[in-house]
């Protein structure tokens, strides 16, 4: 018998992203308070919420593999959250510019048959660019809006694909 797969998710980025790898699933919406804990570091926080995030999931689907994630965006001890608007995603850009930005995934694989949960930490270094505040309001003009309710990032790349399909092949084969 055939497991069935659940992303703890309705990001269209996740969604894409783990459709990229040619695999049957379905999604389901966590409920899951994303604030940061005090003094966690952005990596724990990742981490923490993506298997929060399956667990949220897991009584709607008993049996099922579910995969939960989150990013935090992070520059030291800086971070860079959901901006929820046009204007604070132009500010959030505008303090990226010309910085390296560490994008933390966490990744868990939970098997809501027993419980266990297997969890990985994927780290995207961008560099971004030192643009203007022109060339900010054209990148945002190019955009659907729904990024500005996502962690602003330059999109998802092969590279991002190639790290994250390694890390579910990790937890899968763990």
């Amino acid at each position: 018998m055939q497991r069935i797969l659940v992303l703890a998710s309705t990001s269209p980025y996740r969604r894409e992203l783990l459709q990229r790898l040619q695999l049957p699933f379905e999604t389901a919406a966590p409920e899951v308070d994303e604030a940061a804990h005090p003094g966690e570091a952005p990596a724990a926080t990742a981490l923490r919420l993506a298997e929060a995030k399956a667990r949220a999931v897991a009584a709607r689907h008993p049996g099922a593999l579910i995969i939960g994630s989150d990013q935090v965006a992070a520059q030291g001890s800086e971070r860079y959250g959901k901006p929820g608007t046009r204007a604070k995603a132009a500010a959030q850009l505008r303090a990226m510019r010309g910085r390296e930005i560490v994008f933390h995934t966490g990744l868990c694989l939970l098997d809501a048959a027993n419980g266990t949960a297997q969890t990985r930490c994927v780290d995207i270094h961008v560099g971004f660019r030192a643009l203007s505040d022109a060339e900010i309001e054209t990148w945002l003009d190019g955009r659907v809006p729904a990024l500005h309710a996502s962690v602003m990032h330059p999109g998802l790349t092969e590279a991002d694909l190639a790290a994250l399909t390694q890390a579910l092949r990790a937890l899968a084969a763990a």
